[in-house]
């Protein structure tokens, strides 16, 4: 046999796992390892529950076509042991020698989520038509109910509004070319809305005039349908020109073709599919052959493409064209094995909430398609039950700028669509403090349709419909003290959000912070460390800038960067946060302990790693944080150097501070915060602000309000101690929170007493 090569697993590269070291989550466990060459890799995967592999106790599965590999029934709870080899093109041996064997422990109790064999996975799949959403059953099933109800599921309302408009709208034209074919933001925004637009139109009609059995509207349909099969596939909505504009034109192709599919002609249903068949094509290639997200999962619009194209289309030529199995596939198998690249079994997202919102509203849209047409139910993965705790939690309903990452409603509470997605899961789990999340949004967003994020991305009334239509209707749960945590961790992305009185946005504070081992990655930021606050209907501490356009300078050269965020700079560096995937990924952080005790909240955050490019002599960043009696905060910083240097404390709010000795005051409209530094081992700070985007386009700020930066700087040393005491009050209370220092020997000890007299100590290491 010939030696198999396996190389070690980079820092962007799928893991070899499970090991001896992986918490084995759900039954059957995923598979995953290193490529062993670089393409038409196909392999064969032994698991045993023998170390010998001895005959009889062992599973011999052949052939796999990548890199990963779920297993079609669970495994008996106890010691595992697997292999695999790489299988050699005809003509050669069958195989490499085996790899390097790996053990694995299953546990009892887990939940059970096996994938079916591909020979068998798609077997009841039927061949009739439509089958996106309903079967021709389901179609007969919901004309019968609009009979005896005409509002049924939102029908009348869908119709009004979502179907209406298209009627007698002219198709829209193909989109033109940017100038000199170099992008424009706002040229590519208008060209995704546009092909929005064009789903909306051939989606609606459709299903409104199968349903009804209305020849007008199957007709109107048609004519945008044999309109955009007409635009160049190679042209401005291929998938290289503009990605967002390829998957709209794809669905909408997917979607059309299968729902007017009795109503083409057979050289229309040719044309469509051809179409469809290329543009779906595109998208896999690059997938699959370039992107290679079974290999280097982190490209977020890549794995978002099998969602919103990859699906749909695969679904819909299913029984027509070969390779639509083939890339479904492909899809259902990463959906099983890899997703979600971003979070794991606390269910959280590490590109923040607006990419948990994208990201999942395709992927809950995917999967209930899949569920409906193939019975592939991926709702049962740990990650689902819990995806509904990260918006919650972090991105709750009344609060503004308090979250990480990029973020298109930055400025605005959570937006429309991420209640709807939170909706989904207080269907699917039954959890009420979901629907509750959505009831408020629902309540506060009443004009989501006017803004850009909603209107180019999805219609809430074909939403709406479909949720009534498959899922229960549940009893909203108020998260009063006592029905959520007061701090939760999220331990796969590197986040705690820590809560008062979330029922109540009057009352509410948040304290979120984060050192995440996603480091700046894809749409994360140079903030590990970072902390933010909401309070009293008011953000106090905040994600600062604007969101202009991904690849702005605003976003380039603030908002990614350690400058805008609520962390520090060390000799006026920051954390690395370029263009270099590796070195995001390598600029990392983590959360070392949180918890809730009576009368506190703790989290302990180190990000020395994230300094590591720009700051090489960085040898220690600690930040601890607490959250004392849930009403006021205090931070701890240890910052150790190879040699002496400065450190500057961030911190951004919307308004000018007024700045005093040692404290700074934040004064809002609904809330104020008393900020203090309580304690610096290298004397007293220097503090100023300012009000500038540093390094940012003037034309992108035009006309925007100012945000207000602070810079506490410490005086050079190699090691610094730095005691921060934030305060956060109701507009017009006077308050404060008392505190005095005992210096024992190798550490401070600072004690701080507050309205109630209820005192809390800190214990600080002294700096040498």
């Amino acid at each position: 046999m010939k030696k198999l090569f396996e190389p070690i697993s980079g820092l962007l590269s799928v893991p070899y796992e499970p090991n001896e070291q992986t918490v084995i989550l759900e039954n059957p466990p995923r598979f995953t390892w290193m490529p062993a060459q670089l393409g038409d890799d196909r392999y064969v995967l032994q698991i045993s529950d023998s170390a010998d592999f001895a005959s009889g106790r062992t599973e011999t599965i052949s052939p796999i076509p990548h890199n990963l590999y779920t297993p079609d029934h669970p495994l008996a709870p106890g010691r595992y042991y697997w292999r695999y080899a790489l299988l050699e093109e005809a003509g050669e041996a069958a195989q490499t020698e085996w790899s390097r064997v790996r053990s694995f422990n299953v546990p009892e109790g887990l939940p059970e989520t096996p994938l079916p064999a591909r020979e068998t996975r798609f077997a009841d799949a039927k061949a009739g038509h439509p089958r996106l959403w309903l079967s021709p059953e389901g179609v007969a099933a919901f004309r019968e109910r609009l009979k005896a109800d005409p509002a049924f599921c939102g029908w009348d309302v869908f119709c009004e509004q979502s179907v209406r408009p298209w009627i007698e709208r002219t198709p829209t034209a193909e989109p033109a070319r940017y100038p000199g074919n170099k992008r424009v933001a706002k040229l590519w925004r208008q060209m995704y809305i546009d092909c929005q637009e064009t789903l909306y139109a051939i989606r609606h009609l459709s299903v409104a005039g199968i349903i009804l059995e209305d020849k007008t509207l199957i007709d109107r349909a048609k004519t945008w349908l044999l309109h955009v099969i007409s635009w160049d596939t190679e042209g401005t909505t291929s998938r290289d020109y503009n990605d967002e504009a390829a998957f709209r034109i794809a669905g909408a192709i997917a979607w059309g073709y299968d729902w007017l599919y009795e109503h083409l002609s057979r050289q229309e249903r040719a044309d469509v599919r051809a179409n469809l068949l290329r543009r779906t094509e595109q998208v896999a290639f690059h997938v699959i052959e370039r992107s290679k997200i079974h290999q280097v999962p982190y490209d977020s619009h890549a794995v978002r493409s099998l969602s919103s194209v990859l699906v749909p289309a695969s679904i819909a030529l299913l029984h027509d064209e070969p390779k639509a199995k083939e890339w479904l596939d492909y899809t259902v198998e990463y959906y099983a094995c890899l997703y979600s690249p971003w979070g794991g079994e606390d269910g959280g997202w590490a590109e923040g909430p607006l990419y948990w919102t994208s990201g999942m509203a395709y992927v809950i849209d995917a999967l209930n398609l899949l569920r409906n047409y193939t019975s592939l139910d991926y709702f049962k993965r740990p990650f689902f039950a819990k995806a509904g705790d990260f918006p919650l939690y972090c991105c709750s309903p009344d609060t503004i700028r308090a979250s990480f990452g990029d973020q298109s409603f930055l400025g605005e509470p959570a937006s429309l669509k991420t209640g709807f997605n939170i909706r989904q899961f207080a269907g699917l789990t039954g959890n009420g403090l979901y629907q509750w999340y959505y009831e408020r949004v629902k309540m506060s967003d009443t004009d989501a349709d006017e803004k850009f994020y909603n209107y180019g991305w999805w219609d809430f009334r074909f939403d709406d419909m479909l949720y009534k239509h498959d899922y229960p209707e549940i009893q909203a749960v108020e998260p009063v003290d006592n029905a959520i945590q007061p701090v939760k961790w999220f331990r796969d992305i590197g986040w705690v959000a820590m809560h008062h009185r979330m029922d109540d946005p009057g009352e509410h504070i948040m304290v979120l912070a984060k050192s995440s081992k996603y480091g700046s990655i894809s749409h994360s930021h140079g903030d590990q460390n970072g902390f933010l606050l909401h309070a009293y209907g008011e953000p106090l501490a905040i994600e600062s800038g604007y969101y202009v356009a991904f690849g702005s300078t605003m976003h380039m050269n603030w908002r990614r960067q350690t400058r805008s965020t609520n962390t520090i700079l060390v000799d006026g560096q920051g954390q690395y946060a370029g263009k270099d995937k590796v070195l995001c990924k390598e600029a990392c952080g983590v959360v070392e302990e949180a918890y809730y005790r009576p009368g506190f909240g703790y989290a302990r955050l180190n990000a020395k790693a994230a300094y590591k490019k720009n700051v090489p002599y960085l040898s220690r960043y600690i930040r601890e944080i607490y959250f004392f009696n849930r009403t006021y905060a205090v931070i701890v910083d240890y910052v150790d150097l190879a040699q002496p240097g400065t450190v500057e404390w961030l911190f951004h709010t919307l308004y000018q501070m007024t700045l005093k000795g040692q404290s700074f005051r934040v004064n809002g409209v609904k809330a104020e915060l008393e900020g203090r530094f309580v304690y610096n081992s290298s004397g007293d700070l220097a503090l100023s602000q300012h009000d500038r985007f540093t390094d940012v386009d003037p034309a992108e700020t035009e006309g925007l309000a100012s945000q207000w930066h602070l810079h506490a700087a410490t005086k050079p040393a190699a090691s610094h101690r730095l005691v921060s005491l934030l305060v956060p009050m109701k507009k017009g209370e006077r308050k404060y929170v008392s505190y005095f220092l005992d210096d024992q020997d190798h550490g401070v000890h600072i004690y701080f007493t507050n309205e109630q007299g209820i005192t809390q100590k800190v214990e600080v290491q002294k700096a040498y």
